[in-house]
């Protein structure tokens, strides 16, 4: 489903959505008939989604409030001096989902941009480009066009022309090989990347409760599984661009949430949990009073929660020019 399309209606797509009573969170556990978003490499039709939607939406706000500003001077410096981009930029995102990114940082930079949303789902990407924003921050013309893909398998080819490459959550869901195939290809096109909200492996709850770090840990554990980095993933990326030749630059984001994002809250609860306990089954028991209790902390408004993500900007030479 490739096309070019202009912005459009933010909540376009939410019309569309069959409430689930749980939303797959933090852990891959699924729910029947809930749509995959990043699905990075050839799986089993039967593998249960990573994201639904639903977690999707819910995210944006605390994603949007998270993401390292500071990240967006240096970028912006980088972008008004790439050579031959005076007609505007081309901006790829991956993993785009319902296009969080594009809403969020389209606005924060002046000049035309084309935006070319790669993601694994059609029914995604359709609702990503029409809910896309129009303008850029100084009114120039924002446009968008879809690519239908395994975002983990990019080159150098697929992002030549490319000003910047776009992802939030991505890297944590990635093997080292593939964080390194992304590093090179974004050095092969010589464009800079900016890379959010990759889980740090660090929350912070109050009121505390011991149970907190083993279940933290066996999180940690569950987002190892399979060769994927999750927590070391940061790392990783800032190592493989930096052998690169890239400038790198690391930015914490932490969601914080309190009262006001309960319903975020519970949802994260409930795959964070669910994760460990996937993880570790000996939890279960434990587990299962620990996330009541959690739960009722939530509904009365006593928890706030620190889950600490972390933001690279990588500035990779621009093809013919320094770093």
């Amino acid at each position: 489903m490739d096309g070019l399309i202009p912005g459009g209606n933010p909540g376009a797509w939410r019309a569309a959505q069959s409430p689930d009573a749980v939303i797959p969170g933090a852990g891959p556990s699924g729910t029947p008939g809930a749509r995959p978003t990043v699905k990075l490499r050839e799986a089993d039709p039967e593998d249960p989604p990573r994201y639904a939607p639903e977690w999707l939406e819910l995210r944006e706000p605390a994603d949007a409030a998270a993401r390292a500003h500071d990240l967006l001077d240096p970028l912006r410096i980088r972008l008004a001096n790439l050579p031959g981009k005076s007609g505007g930029v081309v901006i790829h995102d991956l993993g785009c989902g319902t296009g969080s990114m594009g809403r969020w940082l389209a606005p924060c930079l002046d000049g035309a941009q084309h935006w070319i949303l790669h993601d694994r789902d059609p029914y995604l990407l359709h609702f990503a480009a029409v809910a896309s924003p129009r303008t850029a921050a100084d009114g120039s013309r924002v446009t968008v066009e879809t690519r239908r893909g395994d975002v983990a398998r990019i080159t150098a080819d697929a992002l030549r022309g490319a000003s910047l490459v776009t992802a939030s959550a991505l890297l944590d869901v990635l093997t080292r090989e593939e964080i390194d195939a992304l590093a090179a290809a974004c050095a092969g096109a010589g464009c800079p990347a900016l890379l959010t909200l990759s889980v740090a492996g660090r929350v912070e709850m109050t009121p505390s409760h011991p149970l907190d770090s083993e279940i933290a840990q066996a999180f940690n554990d569950h987002q190892r599984r399979d060769g994927l980095l999750g927590p070391d993933a940061v790392t990783a990326a800032a190592e493989a661009f930096s052998e690169h030749g890239a400038t790198v630059r690391l930015h914490p984001s932490p969601w914080r949430l309190g009262p006001e994002q309960a319903a975020l809250t519970e949802q994260w609860l409930r795959g964070w949990v669910g994760a460990a306990v996937e993880q570790r089954p000996d939890l279960r028991a434990r587990a299962d009073a620990y996330l009541a209790e959690r739960l009722a902390d939530c509904a009365a408004g006593r928890l706030r929660v620190t889950v600490h993500h972390t933001d690279l900007l990588a500035l990779c030479r621009p093809e013919g020019g320094a770093s």
